[in-house]
């Protein structure tokens, strides 16, 4: 690869980081073709960017990057793979479906809206991340429920206002 090549790869893989806000790397090395075909379709199922990248690249392209990483660009040690995501939880759900059948990919680490995650021990953690959709369904169901409490309430104590105005209006006095 020629330092032109190279840098063309640290150009793109640099808009690549700063487009994106959930950003997995990940060794999917010791996969059979058939199994990182399979990886490839489920990731490509999710809406999620799944390539093999050099570690070398990858973090020319890190540092080159207005964001801050941390301590992510240490983990860039023998094969490692990246995968982006709008979903934040998406990548880590692909990688723990995927490792019921295989024990790879393992994830080095996530950079998931600003917050660094290192080591594979952080994967249940990244699984239970909700995305902004369930957030915001959250949100809708919990400003829902007092409106639905009160409306039930009006409704329930509107009869018996009535009933009271009804008894009321035929007693005789």
């Amino acid at each position: 690869m020629t330092r032109e090549e190279k840098s063309l790869v640290i150009e793109d893989l640099t808009a690549q980081l700063a487009d994106n806000s959930n950003i997995y790397v990940a060794d999917i090395s010791g996969l059979d073709a058939g199994a990182t075909s399979n990886l490839r379709r489920a990731c490509f199922k999710a809406n999620v960017s799944l390539s093999v990248v050099k570690n070398t690249l990858l973090e020319k392209a890190m540092e080159a990057s207005d964001k801050d990483f941390g301590d992510l660009p240490s983990t860039l040690k023998g094969n490692t793979s990246i995968m982006f995501s709008e979903a934040g939880n998406a990548p880590a759900k692909i990688i723990k479906e995927f490792r019921k059948k295989s024990e790879r990919p393992v994830l080095k680490g996530a950079y998931v809206e600003e917050a660094v995650f290192v080591g594979d021990e952080n994967l249940e953690t990244l699984v239970n991340i909700k995305s902004k959709e369930e957030v915001i369904g959250d949100i809708i169901g919990l400003l829902q429920s007092p409106a639905k409490n009160v409306v039930s309430a009006l409704q329930s104590s509107g009869g018996k206002i009535a009933g009271i105005l009804k008894t009321l209006s035929e007693k005789p006095e």
